[in-house]
């Protein structure tokens, strides 16, 4: 069997090794260079589980295993998000709604349920009081519940009973994804597990010293893992909304390689010494500051340029801007002029410290010139797109992920001009995109459990599945390696996930 990721976990090690197997059905550790010792053995290969052996003694030379499979039981524990909303029957506009639910949990917990729309109604009222940085091992409430419209959510609880088991059944085949062939199958992936389940990273990003640096979604902490031991260590710095959800989403290193955290909930911006391992926080102002206050983002690359930072105002659809030197923040209403649901998301900077912004809630790129303050959008060609996370690349081009509209999008500033590519595999809804040094782009998604490496230049790419289930969500490539090596934090399964392609 072709496309069969074989992993080895060491007992008593936090460190799992995977490897997948090729056309005839053989699979090799030799690139990952074990230590003798024994191993636990899994495997991942949709409609089928392991039959034996579960383990592995492995000597000084080696050691040669022989695994037997047989057809799984329960396939629905094994789909993916994406293979669901391939099963499940109805409209892409039936099914668009429910890209919100994987940021906390998989489709299967909506599959499995037996409500019917009434109770399922109910439900969704009550997920639009928690936090969305809550995870199925940590859940928090929001100070300011959601609005939410009554309409919208009893159509979509109607959709949902109809692909539940309130009726007993699935009335519809479950639909599944081939296994790996070909390049796919030339890789090695190692699995670095946390030591604590409420741990969720999502961004994450190594230093010049090879160390990965994470940011903690449901805690104060900023992670650091030496992959060469597997060692982690926290960084806790303290809450300023003790009653608030705690944790931070966006990491970024500034021009002195110090790393900045976006507050969230906490709210305000939040530095990282490196080299002395403080913290400081950058409070709101008292009148900027309330309840529904968050700043997901922070883009602090171009402090060096004018002493500024940018960050964003969620409640209030705004670009945030932090003067290094007096601690105050400059509020820019981008979206002043325009009707609708709008949220500036994913940010990047420019040599002139001029910002990028993507509007999560439409489908615009919008621009910010650090000297004039003046605000330009540029929309997407694909309308409803909502782009969300971006980087920029050494041309100045802003590449980024249209999450709504299955694809991967890259906007020239000097040419006002976009190129968009589909994702390869339906409903994976990108999150992120990185072009390496050799100009192919990464990306991941919450749904699909796989790594999608595209030449843009050709159209040709290979997706690389993923041992686990593995809530994806900033994607990183280490250029300093050959080949390039990709990293990405599980949101949902507490670990950190290199990927090392083998061409």
């Amino acid at each position: 069997m072709e496309g069969v990721l074989v992993s080895a976990r060491k007992a008593g090690t936090p460190v799992t090794v995977t490897v997948v197997s090729d056309r005839d059905g053989r699979f090799d550790f030799a690139r990952a260079n074990l230590n003798a010792g024994r191993y636990d053995l899994a495997i991942r290969a949709v409609g089928y589980e392991l039959a034996g052996p579960g383990s592995v003694e492995i000597g000084t030379s080696g050691a040669s295993v022989e695994l037997k499979l047989r057809r799984v039981k329960d396939l629905a524990s094994q789909l993916t998000n994406t293979e669901w909303l391939m099963s499940m029957p109805g409209t892409s506009e039936q099914k668009r709604p429910l890209i919100e639910c994987m940021s906390c949990h998989t489709y299967e917990r909506v599959a499995r349920s037996k409500y019917d729309a009434d109770a399922l109604l109910a439900v969704l009222k009550r997920m639009a009081t928690y936090a969305n940085n809550s995870t199925p091992a940590k859940p928090q409430k929001r100070a300011v519940d959601r609005k939410f419209e009554e309409e919208a959510l009893r159509k979509l609880a109607g959709y949902l009973a109809s692909v539940n088991l309130s009726k007993g059944v699935w009335a519809y085949p479950l639909k599944t994804l081939p296994r790996p062939t070909g390049r796919a199958t030339r890789v090695l992936i190692t699995e670095y597990d946390l030591p604590r389940r409420t741990i969720a990273p999502h961004d994450v990003r190594t230093d010049a010293k090879g160390m990965v640096w994470y940011s903690n979604f449901s805690e104060n902490t900023l992670g650091r893992l030496d992959p060469a031991t597997g060692a982690n260590r926290d960084f806790a710095y303290p809450a300023v909304k003790p009653d608030a959800p705690t944790g931070a989403l966006c990491l970024e290193a500034d021009a002195d390689g110090n790393l900045w955290l976006s507050g969230m909930f906490q709210t305000g911006l939040v530095k990282f010494d490196v080299a002395k391992e403080t913290f400081r926080h950058f409070d709101l102002p008292r009148e900027m500051n309330n309840d529904a206050s968050q700043q997901s983002m922070v883009m602090p690359s171009g402090s060096r340029v004018d002493g500024k930072v940018w960050s964003n105002e969620v409640s209030k659809q705004a670009i945030l801007r932090l003067d290094l030197a007096s601690g105050k923040y400059e509020l820019f209403d981008v979206f002043k002029s325009l009707p609708g649901n709008h949220a500036p998301y994913g940010l990047v900077a420019d040599a002139s410290n001029n910002l990028f912004f993507m509007d999560f809630g439409g489908e615009a790129i919008g621009r910010v010139d650090a000297k004039t303050g003046r605000t330009s959008l540029y929309p997407t060609p694909t309308q409803r797109s909502r782009p969300r996370r971006t980087m920029m690349d050494a041309q100045g081009r802003v590449w980024f992920a249209e999450f709504a509209a299955n694809k991967v999008a890259m906007f020239d500033p000097k040419e006002e001009s976009f190129q968009e590519w589909d994702a390869p595999t339906p409903y994976t809804y990108p999150y992120d995109v990185f072009v390496d040094r050799n100009g192919e782009l990464w990306s991941g998604s919450m749904s699909s459990d796989r790594i999608l490496r595209m030449d843009t230049r050709t159209g040709d790419s290979v997706e690389y599945l993923l041992p686990r289930p593995t809530n994806v969500r900033r994607v990183f490539v280490d250029n300093s390696t050959t080949p390039v090596t990709f990293w990405v934090g599980s949101n949902h399964g507490a670990s950190i996930v290199r990927l090392q392609p083998l061409d």
